[in-house]
């Protein structure tokens, strides 16, 4: 069930984007990995299985802080991506980005 965007006084976590606004995990050749997250919490879910590769391809091009300003309207959680040491390894991405993403989730149940 999607639920109401309008409603300012919810917390962002629990809004629910319709799945054709949800993020679409793909890796580089453009290949769709099967997940899609449609939620802060789907997505920090998402980002702790996903195929590493998609993570290396998403990134760099801004997809993952594009997703969560535009979409999710989180500017803050979007800014903290973008302080992520750029050259990390595929795992060491994927354990940053989950860490700041399960950190906004709790500021935002607060």
């Amino acid at each position: 069930m999607v639920q109401d965007l309008s409603n300012k006084k919810m917390p962002k976590l629990l809004v629910t984007v319709p799945f054709d606004k949800g993020f679409h995990f793909k890796v580089e050749s453009g290949a769709y990995t099967g997940l899609t997250a449609t939620s802060l919490f789907e997505f920090a879910e998402k980002v702790k299985v996903v195929d590493v590769n998609s993570i290396l391809f998403h990134y760099p091009r801004g997809d993952f802080q594009n997703w969560v300003e535009n979409t999710v309207g989180d500017k803050e959680l979007a800014n903290r991506f973008c302080f992520v040491r750029t050259g990390l390894s595929g795992e060491s991405l994927r354990n940053q980005l989950l860490k700041i993403t399960q950190k906004r989730i709790r500021e935002l149940k607060k």
